[in-house]
């Protein structure tokens, strides 16, 4: 037979799920958006301009361009010097350039990101988020 006391005892041993809140995203705010890909595209912009000096410094320091620099003089009797035109200046401008694009276009790219999200929403509802305390 079950007594209350055993019917208590079964309820306590139980465990109690958190408290669950579901969420809809229905807005994304244009502008922390476009702050937020700017800021991204800052970080990528400075993993750009790193990994192109440690490549070139790798390159440099497996005697690669040397080689290559050999090669390209013995096809074109020296005519052409490879160390000029790929030179330590050269490849920092050149991942300038690289970084600055990459920081446009990313940045452009989190804003219409922001407003093709906010026209959808329009549609669709927003998307569900579900968060659960522990």
């Amino acid at each position: 037979m079950s007594t209350v006391a055993d019917k208590l005892a079964k309820k306590s041993t139980r465990k109690t799920g958190g408290k669950q809140v579901r969420l809809r995203l229905v807005y994304v705010d244009f502008w922390s958006a476009v702050k937020l890909s700017f800021l991204g595209a800052v970080a990528l912009a400075v993993v750009t301009m790193v990994s192109f000096f440690l490549v070139y410094l790798v390159l440099q320091a497996t005697n690669v361009m040397a080689t290559a620099e050999d090669f390209i003089a013995s096809l074109t009797d020296n005519a052409f010097i490879l160390t000029e035109v790929v030179g330590l200046p050269q490849v920092m401008a050149f991942a300038a350039v690289v970084a600055i694009l990459n920081l446009i276009v990313f940045t452009v790219l989190g804003a219409v990101i922001a407003g093709i999200y906010n026209l959808a929403v329009k549609v669709t509802g927003g998307l569900l988020v579900g968060f659960m305390s522990n």
